[in-house]
């Protein structure tokens, strides 16, 4: 049996995938990334690897391919793609009826539209700011002194929503904490931050050509609050994943990797 490897290097976590022949997922992980990228990859890449038994190295996949942020820096890698791509054949393996995704990432936020084959058709990104994206949520959740579990399911109760109009994570931070100090419901507030985040999400959705349905990618996808947020803003079914979203990107490249090294050995 052989097995294909994909590392998605992210700047807030690093994922790792391997699959074997069949395509089936034998072996994943995520951890959080360290400041050197190629340290992550390692880290990543030595749970995975430990994982199979037949395996002793990462040098023992059939084809590996490195992806995201860190993508040029994995170790072994026969290739890399980017984390568009990737993602788009991670959901399509996962959900081939998915058409459009939401990749919430750590510090930005994809709009992808997929084609039947799992490659991308179009795609929106928003990098300048990282209001809406894993470190907004990080620092919001610190604001509340929450973990981010805990602030995922705070908006779930709210009757009310205090809207957030600050448009930068440190205002917004700020504002946060005044509401707080002035005794305002703590799950309407992070009702606003949800709802303001949906908002930011709604123009990623459009140029990614979402209908009736979308399904959200990234570690941000666990989050409840966020997911009924983004259905009532843009009036769209969030399809949840049977595979943890958050390793979309590492399947995407496994599957890539799996691919291009069957094809490799059968030419």
């Amino acid at each position: 049996m052989k097995y294909y490897g994909g590392c998605d290097v992210g700047s807030t976590y690093t994922k790792a995938v391997i699959l074997d022949e069949t395509g089936k997922m034998v072996a994943n992980t995520t951890i959080r990334s360290k400041i050197n990228s190629e340290q992550s990859a390692i880290m990543a890449m030595k749970e995975v690897v430990d994982q199979v038994p037949e395996l002793n190295s990462s040098e023992d996949l059939a084809y590996l391919i490195g992806t995201g942020y860190g993508r040029n820096k994995v170790p072994f890698a026969d290739e890399n793609i980017s984390e568009i791509s990737c993602h788009a054949m991670g959901v399509h393996v996962t959900d081939p009826n998915v058409r459009a995704i939401i990749d919430i990432g750590g510090q930005d936020v994809k709009g992808i539209s997929i084609d039947t084959d799992g490659t991308v058709k179009n795609f929106a990104m928003n990098d300048k700011c990282s209001a809406g994206t894993g470190r907004f949520f990080e620092a919001m959740a610190n604001a509340f002194e929450l973990s981010l579990p805990e602030f995922s399911n705070l908006s779930l109760s709210a009757k009310n929503v205090i809207p957030i109009t600050a448009q930068c994570t440190v205002f917004a931070e700020s504002e946060v904490i005044t509401l707080v100090g002035e005794g305002k419901p703590t799950d309407e507030i992070a009702a606003g931050i949800e709802m303001a985040v949906a908002k930011r999400c709604f123009v990623m959705a459009k140029k990614a050509g979402a209908t009736d349905s979308i399904t959200l990618t990234g570690g941000c996808a666990k989050n409840e609050g966020l997911k009924q947020a983004i259905e009532h803003v843009l009036k769209l079914k969030v399809i949840n994943l049977k595979t943890d979203p958050q390793l979309m990107g590492a399947l995407g490249a496994a599957e890539y990797a799996r691919q291009k090294g069957m094809a490799k050995a059968a030419g």
